[in-house]
This record gives structure tokens, C-alpha cells and sequence, in this order.
């Protein structure tokens, strides 16, 4: 169960029901930066929506009564089996878009930044993650505007709407 709103008030909705009834509802987004590069991860292939294209370091809905950087630092585990990270929580925004097959991300997100000295070694959750790589962040958005099928579209509106926001 995720927080989301229905007829205004927050309350516990299964996360596939606010996916494909478009509900408002809260996620965490995570960048881990090292200089100019960001850690991005290709979503695995038995994902139930966007599955094998490029987001963020991670992303995730928190539970209920989960408090967001909490969130943040299980999924970061949980996805790529890193820790101990220092997160400093950049904003807070809401994006709404289609996912396919019939479901809308439509989040109100707390967005975390983690920069560090040294890059980490990701060990990818394969039921989660199929890949990892670093990239400039210059070469990063480039990308996502000559080839944004390659990425999902939440990653694709924070590097065009919200990047002041995140990365200042």
C-alpha cells in the first residue's frame, strides 16, 4: 500500500490501483552524483511498466507511514545494494505521465541528491535492475531529448522541468 489521495484526503491505495486510476501519490526520487557524472540504472525487464529503459539511480513509492528519506535509503539498498550514503533532500515535485499499458504516473515527489568523492559499486537487484552506468550529466540530458524512448519519462521531465531545482 502507497499514500495517495482520493477525493482529497491521503489514505493507503494498492500501487497498481493508483497507477491505473491515475491517482496523486507520493514517491522518492535519488541521484548519486561523482563530479559531473550521475549513476543511472536500466530498469529491469519483468518490471510491470517502463521495463528495460534508463531512470535515476532509483525511484520508488514509500509505504505508508514511511517517511521519505527512510524510503529513499531501502530502495537504495534494495535496488543496488549501496549504503551509508549522505541524502540531502534537493525539493519536492509533481509530474503526471503515461507509463503504457494503460497506467500514469501522476507522483508528488521528495527528491534526494547524494554526491560523493568516489564512485560506489552498485550490485544491481537483477528483479529490479538490469544495468548501471555513469554518465556526464551534459551527455545524460543530450541524450534524453535525441533519444527519450531510451528513458523513462519521469527522467526525461526532471532533466528538462526540475533540473535547476535538483542539481544547483
Amino acid at each position: 500500500m502507497i499514500p495517495a489521495w482520493v477525493e482529497g484526503e491521503l489514505v493507503p491505495v494498492e500501487k497498481i490501483e493508483a497507477h491505473r486510476r491515475g491517482l496523486l501519490h507520493k514517491a522518492v526520487s535519488v541521484f548519486v552524483l561523482c563530479g559531473d557524472e550521475v549513476l543511472i540504472q536500466r530498469r529491469a525487464l519483468g518490471k510491470y511498466h517502463t521495463p528495460g529503459l534508463w531512470a535515476n539511480t532509483c525511484c520508488t513509492h514509500p509505504h505508508w507511514g514511511e517517511a521519505p528519506e527512510a524510503c529513499a535509503h531501502r530502495r537504495l539498498r534494495q535496488e543496488l545494494g549501496l549504503e551509508g550514503l549522505d541524502l540531502v533532500h534537493r525539493d519536492r515535485v509533481t509530474y503526471r505521465a503515461d507509463v503504457g499499458g494503460g497506467l500514469t504516473e501522476h507522483e508528488r515527489v521528495d527528491i534526494f541528491v547524494a554526491r560523493v568523492a568516489e564512485k560506489p559499486v552498485p550490485v544491481p537487484n537483477p528483479a529490479e535492475v538490469m544495468a548501471v552506468d555513469w554518465m556526464a550529466m551534459s551527455e545524460l540530458t543530450d541524450q534524453t531529448r535525441e533519444r527519450p524512448e531510451l528513458f523513462t519519462p519521469w527522467l526525461r521531465i526532471y532533466l528538462a522541468e526540475h533540473a535547476d531545482q535538483i542539481f544547483a
